[in-house]
């Protein structure tokens, strides 16, 4: 299914401090006078409010890259949905790969962050991916299947959500799959999508991640089924995001 308008968010991962606000800045001022698709922000959990004040008034998103299943709790160095509603965000990455890797993160739990996130009033970008072993064994499909019908709790059949699909093996070492192999995995992330929610989950955007750059983001946005992009380092400087942003 072909989006209409693009959806394109910028993860900041754990980068960034006040310097960096000026990049939202330039990034809000280049795109409002040129309006083209939806975009989003997601700094560091530190930022989050500063960069509310410097997007304010613009077409620029703010997201945050995680939140705690937990509405609020015992739980110290973690942030609640609530909490990132309450300083601004609108949108929220969850089960990002390097979430999953490094902190031990399940589809199961995913899901219950999915959940808080929806309750707090924030709109979840569910991430799914397979690694290099996975893929060379022919199982890419069937990992991503299962973690898309995993992580999508009932309570996003009639809210807004996205899922990005993100090979582990590419994010970050300037791998890319083919077309092809991009075409077969949004298809099947689609499929089960629809699996797990019914039809009306067909309008839920399906984002690409892993290497995204301002050379290669044309052809990956016209792919079928592609209907954005979830950028990490080329969205760090206002110049390349904006390349990325209009190659959409």
């Amino acid at each position: 299914m072909k989006q209409s308008v693009k959806f394109i968010v910028g993860n900041w991962k754990m980068h960034g401090v006040s310097a960096a606000v000026s990049e939202a800045l330039a990034l809000k001022e280049a795109v409002d006078a040129s309006p083209m698709c939806r975009i989003a922000l997601c700094p560091p959990a530190t930022l989050t409010d500063r960069m509310r004040a410097a997007l304010a008034g613009g077409r620029v998103e703010l997201g945050g890259q995680d939140c705690h299943e937990k509405a609020s709790g015992a739980f110290t160095g973690s942030v609640s949905a609530e909490m990132l509603a309450d300083a601004g965000a609108t949108l929220v990455i969850l089960g990002h790969s390097e979430r999953r890797a490094a902190f031990g993160e399940t589809d199961a739990l995913v899901a219950a962050k999915a959940e808080a996130a929806i309750a707090a009033g924030l709109e979840p970008i569910i991430c799914v991916g397979e690694t290099l072993e996975q893929r060379e064994a022919g199982q890419a499909v069937s990992v991503v299947s299962a973690q898309v019908e995993g992580s999508l709790p009932d309570g996003l059949s009639e809210r807004p959500f996205a899922v990005a699909y993100e090979p582990v093996w590419a994010i970050g070492t300037g791998l890319t799959p083919t077309l092809e192999q991009i075409a077969e995995v949004h298809a099947a992330v689609r499929a089960a999508i629809v699996k797990r929610l019914g039809e009306a989950a067909r309008r839920a955007p399906i984002l690409y991640g892993g290497s995204v750059k301002p050379d290669n983001a044309a052809e990956i946005l016209t792919t079928p089924e592609v209907g954005g992009a979830l950028v990490g380092g080329a969205s760090l400087l206002a110049e390349d995001f904006l390349k990325i942003i209009r190659a959409a």
